[in-house]
């Protein structure tokens, strides 16, 4: 659905907020950020990195304690930290492992078995905080990064500041100022020139080449291969939901377990990112829908999904999956033809089904987490078109669409709290 193009204001700040959240990240985003810190302790320390101390947020240690780090053959926080000292480059952001040499990677592996790194939680109220300490030669390095994955406020050298910013004003500003709503998503979805929008592309060919990669070998769980194994012996029907779920899962297999290529993320979650595009990619191959509309409700998925994770924060105890296949529902919603009552139903219908899906930390089993919210956001989508959606007097749900996201953020934000720490806790204990 296209309507004509009326250039407003808004439509830059959309764009500022995508360039921002829809980039490419080289394996899971939390030990990555480590590893970034890392690397730029590493980099301004200026020698082979000897020792290296991490303290990070409880959020940030959940998601890092069991996710496969690209190019290693390991898992943790404490690889990604010592790879990222060794052979990152803090200048390619959240593809800093991108260039990691085998022999680097050794050298990273022997660091972390003699002991010489170590991981500790920090004492920070920030849901996303790393502090990185690199020792060597007699010298040492501090970096801290917080709010975001990339977002780095001090630098130290040997006691002395190098860089510093305050980005409290900054990051309230930012909570306080949100522009977007789902409405104006769709009004910018559905009426930017598709040469303004068409950047998302990128997207679709970056996530679909992890999906295909994970249908080709065996990654994780292999969530994907089972489904693609179980419609070759007829127990599944290889029907459009089924091809969305298979791809979109064996797209999270390969990266959970540390494959070396990068995903576009949303929302600083390469998880999210993937389950935002391949269902509409999907939809869109099967449904035989031109390059434009596949834009069209790829932004759509994107900035529905990007709207409703600021609501919920950066890091939480509810599955960013869900929210993310709550956007590509939307997507779907608009390659089926429906406009935004339909898209409201869809939202409406997954916040009605798996608003309480937990996250328990990146892992290979987040493939299984990604497969139900895809196949939630399919029936979700259905519904929506014909003209179904849970009612306003039903649990969280609200007659209001943004009434119902912002009941979902306080969900998670803070009704989920507790749950986040008996989360962190039960997770520790068995390590």
């Amino acid at each position: 659905m296209t309507v004509a193009s009326v250039h407003t204001p808004d439509w830059d700040v959309f764009l500022n907020i995508m360039r921002h959240e829809i980039v490419p990240a080289l394996g899971c985003t939390e030990p990555i950020a480590v590893a970034l810190a890392a690397a730029k302790g590493a980099e301004v320390l200026g020698l082979f990195p000897e020792r290296i101390k991490v303290t990070v947020s409880g959020n940030l240690l959940k998601n890092g304690m069991g996710v496969g780090v690209p190019g290693t053959g390991a898992t943790g926080l404490d690889i990604a930290c010592a790879v990222g000292a060794i052979g990152g480059k803090a200048d390619l952001g959240l593809e800093v492992l991108r260039d990691l040499t085998p022999e680097q990677a050794e050298q990273g592996r022997r660091m972390v078995r003699e002991g010489r790194v170590t991981v500790a939680l920090a004492d920070s109220d920030d849901l996303l905080y790393a502090e990185v300490e690199v020792y060597g030669g007699g010298g040492k390095s501090r970096v801290v990064l917080r709010h975001e994955h990339t977002n780095i406020v001090l630098v130290e050298k040997d006691e002395a500041v190098l860089f510093s910013k305050d980005d409290t004003g900054e990051h309230a500003a930012t909570v306080a100022g949100w522009p977007l709503s789902m409405e104006k998503a769709f009004a910018f979805a559905t009426s930017a020139p598709f040469a303004m929008i068409s950047f998302i592309l990128e997207a679709a060919e970056m996530n679909m080449a992890v999906a295909e990669e994970g249908l080709r070998h065996t990654y994780g769980l292999q969530v994907g291969k089972v489904i693609e194994d179980n419609i070759g012996k007829r127990l599944l029907s290889d029907d459009t939901s089924t091809y969305a779920m298979k791809l979109t899962a064996a797209a999270s297999d390969a990266r959970m377990d540390g494959v070396m290529l990068p995903v576009m993320s949303n929302s600083g979650s390469g998880n999210q990112g993937i389950t935002c595009t391949v269902p509409v990619v999907a939809f869109a191959r099967r449904l035989g829908s031109s390059d434009e509309q596949l834009v069209r409700a790829l932004i759509m998925s994107h900035l529905a999904s990007i709207h409703i994770k600021h609501h919920l924060g950066r890091l939480s105890a509810l599955c960013g999956a869900t929210v993310a296949a709550t956007g590509s529902s939307c997507g779907i919603v608009m390659l089926l033809g429906g406009g935004l009552p339909q898209i409201a139903n869809a939202v409406k219908n997954m916040v009605g089904n798996i608003a309480g899906m937990i996250c328990d930390g990146a892992k290979t089993s987040c493939a299984l987490k990604v497969a139900s919210s895809v196949n939630a956001a399919i029936q979700a989508a259905f519904m929506g078109m014909s003209e179904l959606a849970v009612s306003g007097k039903d649990g969280i749900v609200s007659h209001d669409l943004e009434t119902s996201i912002r009941n979902l953020g306080r969900l998670a934000s803070e009704g989920m709290a507790i749950t986040d720490k008996v989360i962190l806790d039960i997770m520790v204990s068995k390590k």
